[in-house]
């Protein structure tokens, strides 16, 4: 991160880590909008949810690290708030009509690359780090859960559930969802019962 800072510095470009943080988000924005990325990640179901949504997050969460924390003031002081707003947002675009719009119509096409970074993961971005550890992990809990639901309504719905993915596309991202289920139950399920890898490491060096 150090030498990011001086490469910048030497540009003549604002060089703080807010900044960095701030750029950053937008450039991985404008690269996801890259028509031929674009084309690669909505060409299947599972690239689409777990890959370009997940980034679109991504990069609003960056963002709103780096220059919109001041936006939600004292209320949003434990990151609830925030949080709901992610949440709406993402149940919002978790329904296959709206995501079918967005690859159908390209207005609806650029309301997601507003949306998804300036609704959730600004939110996320800004609220996180405001949580109590109890509410992250009612956020992890409520996160496991939803994947196995969706992946299994996805996996067992006999019809196509979004117009613009085959039926064989949809279980795909089925299955995926709820192997990803399982995998970070048990990697929270691991750091419950024997603590996180990097202290265990720490632990060891003492």
């Amino acid at each position: 991160m150090e030498a990011a800072l001086m490469h910048i510095r030497r540009m003549g470009l604002p060089c703080d880590l807010a900044s960095l943080q701030f750029m950053t988000g937008i450039g991985i924005v404008a690269v996801l909008a890259l028509p031929v990325l674009r084309s690669l990640l909505e060409s299947s179901l599972t690239a689409h949810m777990f890959g370009q949504i997940p980034l679109l997050v991504l990069a609003g969460w960056m963002i709103g690290k780096g220059r919109f924390a001041f936006l939600f003031g004292d209320w949003n002081r434990h990151g609830i708030p925030g949080l709901l707003i992610a949440l709406f947002a993402m149940l919002f675009w978790m329904i296959p009509r709206w995501l079918d719009a967005s690859l159908s119509e390209p207005l609806w096409e650029v309301i997601k690359f507003i949306t998804i970074p300036l609704l959730i993961g600004v939110p996320l971005g800004v609220s996180w780090s405001r949580m109590s550890a109890f509410s992250r992990a009612v956020v992890w809990a409520n996160a496991i859960s939803m994947l196995g639901v969706l992946g299994w309504l996805y996996v067992a719905a006999p019809v196509r559930v979004c117009n613009n993915y085959l039926v064989n596309q949809q279980q795909d991202f089925g299955y995926t969802a709820m192997v990803l289920a399982v995998a970070i139950a048990a990697y929270w399920a691991g750091v419950g019962f024997f603590g996180r890898w990097d202290q265990l490491e720490s632990e060891k060096s003492e």
